[in-house]
């Protein structure tokens, strides 16, 4: 598979069309390049298996709604991580505490009861 047809796929995965990317490139470098510019560059055959990461770790892609795409690695693998942007709760709760009375794993829900 290319990088191309894993993106385009994982773009529409995630509810989302060509038309919503405003940025493609490293946030922290500045390097960018735009979706035509993408096509050609990442219409390549590249193994997301279990090796050393190919693609650029620092890669992303933003969209007008505020989410995004970030490469993810793990032990070689890597893939498109799909953030969506934050939404306020309708509904607050004042936190008495951030830490497990028990052995762990507890959410605040879970601690604040």
């Amino acid at each position: 598979m290319t990088l191309l047809e894993e993106t385009i796929e994982d773009i529409k995965r995630n509810g989302h069309k060509i038309s919503d990317i405003i940025f493609i490139g490293s946030e922290k470098s500045g390097h960018s390049c735009t979706w035509e510019e993408f096509t050609i560059l990442a219409n390549q055959d590249y193994d997301s298996g279990y090796d050393a990461a190919k693609v650029a770790i620092d890669l992303l892609i933003i969209f007008s709604d505020g989410s995004s795409m970030y490469r993810e690695e793990y032990d070689g693998s890597e893939w498109w991580e799909y953030i969506i942007p934050f939404i306020m709760p309708r509904n607050t709760q004042s936190i008495k505490s951030l830490f497990t009375k028990y052995v762990g794993w507890q959410d605040l829900a879970e601690i604040n009861k």
